[in-house]
């Protein structure tokens, strides 16, 4: 699976986009500007996107990639 696929999956689950993903990681305190803050762990990214969003695992860490600045929309 790409990594857009996986980005689209999480779109079509919660409705949010990689923009809005970041804008709701920035709103969860998780990331700033949608840029992982220093001090927030890969485990930290996936609990948030399990509990609150509803993700398992490997979406969950797509968005900690996409948050880090590892993978983008597109890869």
């Amino acid at each position: 699976m790409s990594f857009q696929a996986y980005l689209d999956t999480i779109q079509a689950k919660t409705g949010l986009d990689a923009p809005a993903l970041k804008a709701a990681a920035d709103a969860a305190g998780l990331s700033e500007g949608g840029a992982l803050k220093p001090d927030v762990k890969a485990g930290q990214v996936v609990a948030w996107g399990k509990g609150q969003l509803g993700l398992g695992h490997g979406h969950a860490m797509a968005i900690y990639a996409l948050l880090s600045g590892k993978r983008g929309p597109g890869d």
